[in-house]
């Protein structure tokens, strides 16, 4: 089981700030993963692709998600059954689309729930994270080992997170 620590954000702006904060104390970008709700309307036409090392996406957050993918590893737009549309970064990318794919669903879980569970957040926690996404919050996770975890809980709580737990 991995050990992590997740922290809820009202707004993108205040997501982007913990995420500068975990850099400037020197975390390893690619153990973060950050989820937000996909914000769009016909208004805001929205788009994403990778080539190379560049990723790009439009949006009424596409400033935003370029600046954080640009940091850390891995990205996705995506809509996930019961969630709705997500935008991601982080290693979490990876597990979700497994999840979709099948390889980790079941026991009721969403495909978010799926792979928040498969980077060590306990099960019954999910859907504490899940319905932050769906009202337009977005969800920080630091994934790593149990220092890790709890520097990172320290970090984050100089921060306006919402909610902050630790799962060692």
């Amino acid at each position: 089981m991995s050990n992590n620590c997740v922290a809820i954000y009202e707004d993108h702006q205040h997501a982007e700030h913990a995420v500068k904060e975990l850099q400037k104390a020197g975390f390893d970008m690619k153990k973060l993963s950050i989820v937000g709700h996909d914000y769009h309307s016909e208004e805001h036409i929205v788009g994403y692709y990778n080539t190379g090392d560049r990723v790009r996406y439009w949006g009424k957050l596409g400033a935003f998600w370029g600046g954080i993918w640009g940091m850390l590893f891995g990205s996705a737009a995506l809509a996930i059954p019961g969630v709705g549309p997500i935008v991601v970064g982080g290693a979490l990318v990876t597990t979700l689309v497994g999840a979709l794919e099948g390889a980790a669903l079941g026991g009721g879980l969403s495909a978010l729930g799926a792979g928040l569970v498969s980077l060590g957040v306990p099960k019954d926690s999910t859907l504490k994270y899940e319905t932050a996404v769906k009202a337009s919050n977005f969800v920080l996770i630091v994934h790593g080992t149990k220092e890790e975890a709890e520097r990172a809980s320290e970090v984050l709580g100089t921060t306006q997170a919402i909610d902050i737990d630790m799962n060692t």
